[in-house]
């Protein structure tokens, strides 16, 4: 959907109208929409109502050049490179410079740092280190160190955005630091996306904070990303989005089922972060199914499903699969929305498998198993749901649905951003059956709107737009006054 573009509705049939009152943040102003009695052709993929039907957003030419850049043999050089260190267990040698987990970050971080020497300062690289006690899966005090690029934002350095891949790996036994553990499904696969995607975007400038992260520890306990997420807490750090890339080698499942252009991403109701009280309180006035991490979902749907990428996101109403995670739980538990992409079907022959041979088939987690075509087509997925979100303004915060009065419309608000670019908001809707927003209300640079429509019988939203019609994810309103 463009900034410009027209509403594709017809004459109304009905003298009815539908009221918006909008109040900025100085001065107060009332704005009609029309109201159709009956769906028009624009109208067939939504409810009848106010607004114009909710179409995705157009990669802009920026986006376009970007993912054009995304080098498909650089991603099967990383993979492979990664899978030569033989281990990278989080247990495994640390001073060794040709195999292990050591090796494994040093050539991590030179790479990084290479690629941080085109951005003009802009994009910084660091070993994020900690000493790990003792703990489940840790028998010995062990430092655990994340790699970390940030690429600085020029316009709201403060709000950031995530994406890791984790770099450890493991065999069979979990526990087993020296046989071979090439990794390279899991999680060579989404280290080489974020270092194939640090590499694009440190030539290029961006609104928000972009940070790229190469985490250890996920396979003993997500120890890496804990550190990482709790260090950005502590430094009062806005992380408005993150997502884990963690087995995204292949499509092509253990009895052959392939789906190559599909990638799961998994999403949250309830955050793990709200309170029972909370829980209890959004469930009963609905949105169970509007967590900040669903909204996230939306919009990797609104941005990433489009012929730049050729891919599908198949969204996941779950935090994570069965006796699984990975460490965008970390995130979740900070109370920052999160997801978790990774391939549609697992092939679990070649995962955690030491390396050997049976009846003559070689199997273990080698660079022989993983579509090298498939993880670029996932690592422009990360590009365009990456670009949108540092682009866009940020996810309107305070959003509330008024409560306190019985009507039979509905009125929200909100805290307006501080984007010097921002050019308004949009409300969205949906029927409360539905899984996607349907309609949108342009609304202008205000705070508050009040709709002609029924919040007993509808579920609303609201996202911001900048001027070049980037727009942020929804912000689910909260029951307020």
């Amino acid at each position: 959907m463009g900034a410009n573009e027209s509403t594709g509705e017809g004459p109304t049939r009905s003298t009815r109208r539908t009221f918006l009152s909008a109040s900025a943040v100085a001065t107060a102003a009332t704005v009609a929409v029309p109201l159709t009695t009956g769906p028009t052709a624009a109208q067939a993929a939504g409810p009848a109502g106010p607004g114009h039907p909710a179409r995705p957003q157009t990669p802009d030419r920026e986006l376009r050049a970007l993912l054009r850049e995304v080098d498909r043999d650089r991603i099967e050089a990383t993979v492979r490179r990664l899978a030569a260190f033989g281990t990278r267990h989080t247990l495994s040698r640390q001073d060794d410079p040709v195999r292990g987990i050591g090796a494994a970050r040093d050539w991590i971080f030179e790479q990084l740092s290479g690629y941080a020497a085109a951005s003009g300062g802009r994009m910084t690289v660091e070993l994020q280190s900690y000493v790990q006690e003792p703990a489940s899966r840790i028998p010995v005090a062990t430092r655990i160190t994340n790699v970390v690029a940030t690429l600085r934002g020029d316009l709201s350095p403060n709000r950031v955005y995530v994406i890791t891949g984790h770099y450890d790996s493991r065999a069979t036994d979990v526990m087993d630091a020296v046989s071979d553990a090439p990794g390279a499904d899991d999680d060579a696969s989404g280290v080489a996306v974020l270092m194939e995607l640090a590499r694009v975007l440190a030539t290029r400038r961006s609104e928000a904070t972009i940070i790229l992260a190469a985490v250890a520890g996920e396979e003993q306990g997500l120890y890496g990303s804990a550190y990482l997420a709790k260090q950005l807490k502590a430094a009062g750090v806005d992380v408005q989005g993150m997502f884990s890339n963690d087995i995204i080698g292949s499509s092509t499942a253990d009895d052959g089922t392939r789906d190559p252009r599909a990638v799961r991403l998994f999403a949250e109701g309830v955050p793990t972060a709200e309170t029972p009280a909370e829980a209890s309180t959004r469930q009963s006035v609905g949105g169970e199914n509007d967590s900040p991490s669903r909204q996230l979902a939306r919009f990797v749907s609104d941005v990433a499903e489009n012929g730049a990428t050729g891919m599908r996101v198949r969204v996941i109403y779950r935090r994570d699969r069965y006796l699984r995670g990975s460490d965008h739980i970390s995130f979740l538990r900070e109370g920052w929305p999160a997801g978790r992409f990774t391939e549609p079907n697992e092939d679990f022959a070649h995962q955690h498998q030491d390396v050997r041979l049976v009846d003559g088939v070689q199997y273990g987690d080698l660079p022989e198993f993983c579509d090298f075509d498939y993880i670029t087509r996932v690592a422009l997925v990360n590009g365009a749901v990456l670009w949108s979100l540092a682009q866009a303004p940020g996810t309107p915060k305070g959003a509330t649905v008024v409560t306190t009065n019985l009507t039979n419309d509905t009125t929200l608000r909100w805290q307006r951003g501080d984007e010097p670019d921002l050019a308004g908001y949009e409300v969205v809707w949906r029927e409360t059956t539905a899984a996607e927003w349907q309609r949108v209300i342009p609304v202008g640079d205000v705070t508050e709107v009040t709709v002609d429509l029924s919040k007993d019988n509808v579920f609303f939203g609201v996202r911001a737009v900048d001027r070049d019609g980037h727009r942020s994810p929804v912000a689910f309103p909260r029951p307020g006054s």
